[in-house]
């Protein structure tokens, strides 16, 4: 039958062969992929090589072209499955350190999101782990519903508890004195003062960290883990040691400098948020009219303020009232759009170019460093 004697039927169906051969094409490169990062491993060649992914970048661009075939597709094809072979090459590295061979962690609170994903970073090293949790363990965990009935033995304490049950947990574990390294996973660290406080007093191994990615992240390149510094070097070296085989990029600063950036990172971006999505909401303007006058900015911010939406309140209310720094950020973003305000209402053109300069400004210098670092 000729293509132009097909039926649609016939048609769908072709393409979904097609599909399941492209597919099956994928399995296969992901396969060649752990192949590839046992080599690097033997060889102690960095997961990482980013003129070999321009390499095949450029050349499935080229290859496109010949073939009548948009090389900007291409490209996000490739991006695509560059990301997939760089995931299945670090889970390998991880599984292949095996730190964990033999050694116990206890994940509390380990039933959440960001607990579930340290249950399984954990356990693919090797680790035989615990949750402690009253909503139950992920499937391969031992479960126990509360961690006071724990021995504490365990090589890593991990606390994955929500932002305000952090602190008295920390502090009621202080006594005890675990004599593995304990660590939070907190947003902020100035809530946690005391409770990390009467860990090191009590001779605690403790140290804090902030994985700067969200609890479906499958790949850490390119994502950033920070870690405080609280003066025992043990901790945060075995806890630094955790990430090693990733491609994550690690960061150590003191507890006082994570929460007077974090109140830019991860306060300001949230405000500026909700200030935007309480604005739509407040205006008058149903939503469905403004879809029809979608523009790509309008479009693009709209998406990030969607997902923010969809955040838990609580979590982000806490990450804006006990920051010590908090006020900074959010006096910081009434003053600049007092500003716009200002300059559009007076009609100070001048004034108005001056803002938007100044931010073209410093977002360059902050693309170059960025670049630099790549």
């Amino acid at each position: 039958m000729k293509p132009d004697e097909m039926s649609l039927a016939d048609l769908r169906r072709s393409l979904n062969e097609i599909d399941h051969q492209l597919l099956a094409l994928v399995a296969k490169r992901q396969a060649v992929s752990r192949k590839v990062a046992e080599v690097k491993r033997e060889t102690g060649y960095p997961t990482r090589d980013y003129h070999r992914e321009r390499e095949v970048i450029v050349d499935a661009r080229d290859a496109a072209a010949k073939l009548d075939v948009s090389p900007a597709l291409a490209e996000t094809l490739m991006r695509l499955l560059i990301r997939s072979s760089l995931a299945t090459q670090e889970q390998a590295s991880v599984a292949a350190h095996g730190l964990g061979s033999g050694r116990r962690a206890l994940v509390i609170g380990g039933g959440g999101k960001m607990g579930r994903w340290f249950v399984e970073f954990l356990a693919s090293q090797g680790f035989e782990v615990e949750v402690a949790d009253p909503a139950g363990a992920p499937s391969g965990a031992l479960w126990v519903d509360d961690w006071r009935n724990c021995d504490l033995r365990h090589d890593f304490i991990v606390l994955a508890t929500p932002l305000g049950a952090t602190d008295g947990i920390l502090r009621e574990l202080a006594p005890r004195r675990p004599p593995g390294v304990v660590f939070d996973v907190g947003s902020l660290k100035s809530p946690l003062r005391a409770g990390l406080l009467a860990l090191k007093t009590h001779g605690c191994k403790v140290t804090s960290i902030h994985p700067m990615f969200g609890p479906d992240t499958e790949l850490l390149s390119g994502r950033h883990v920070v870690f405080v510094d609280l003066g025992c070097g043990e901790a945060l070296e075995q806890a630094r040691g955790l990430f090693a085989p990733t491609m994550v990029e690690q960061v150590v600063m003191s507890l006082d400098e994570h929460d007077r950036l974090i109140a830019y990172v991860l306060g300001l971006s949230h405000a500026l948020n909700i200030a935007f999505f309480t604005a739509l909401a407040e205006s008058g303007e149903a939503a469905p009219r403004l879809a029809r006058m979608s523009s790509t900015t309008f479009d693009a911010q709209l998406d990030v303020a969607t997902r923010v939406a969809q955040e838990s309140p609580e979590l982000y209310y806490d990450i804006q009232r006990l920051n010590d720094y908090g006020a900074d950020s959010l006096e910081a973003l009434a003053k600049a759009v007092e500003r716009i305000r200002t300059a559009v209402l007076s009609g100070d053109h001048d004034a108005f170019v001056a803002l938007m300069s100044r931010g073209r400004e410093y977002l360059e210098d902050r693309r170059t460093i960025a670049e630099r670092r790549a």
